[in-house]
């Protein structure tokens, strides 16, 4: 059973990436959906798609590589806010991945939002993770 399945999903997609496939399956969840949402929509991965099963479904991501390099879009994945120690933050202290070349996934009020988008209509939350 895994116990942060955030963390789950963010190893399996680093292990994916570092094993160069093409497709990579994740069990699925809202949250897990969402942030897969959040990285098409910024460019990280090419498409989605959500199989639905008897269970919780599978989500079957396609992962975004440079032709020329062989390069991943996703260059690393980190984990902030864990289930032993939560971090927050306001808009105020709102923070930047790569002074704005990378995104933070925040969890708020409105749903799971990049750090642009949390800035943008001025509401804090949990720091979920760092993509660049």
């Amino acid at each position: 059973m895994v116990t942060d399945a955030i963390s789950d999903y963010l190893t399996r997609l680093r292990n994916a990436i570092s094993a160069k496939h093409k497709v990579v399956e994740i069990p699925g969840s809202n949250v897990k959906k969402a942030i897969t949402q959040i990285l098409m929509d910024q460019g990280y991965i090419l498409n989605f798609k959500e199989i639905k099963d008897e269970k919780q479904g599978i989500i079957k991501i396609a992962l975004k590589y440079n032709n020329k390099t062989k390069d991943s879009a996703i260059r690393n994945l980190t984990r902030i806010s864990k289930p032993g120690l939560r971090k927050y933050t306001g808009v105020d202290s709102m923070p930047r991945v790569l002074n704005g070349l990378g995104i933070a996934i925040i969890s708020t009020s409105k749903g799971l939002i990049t750090d642009k988008e949390a800035r943008k209509h001025n509401v804090g939350g949990e720091i979920l993770c760092y993509i660049d």
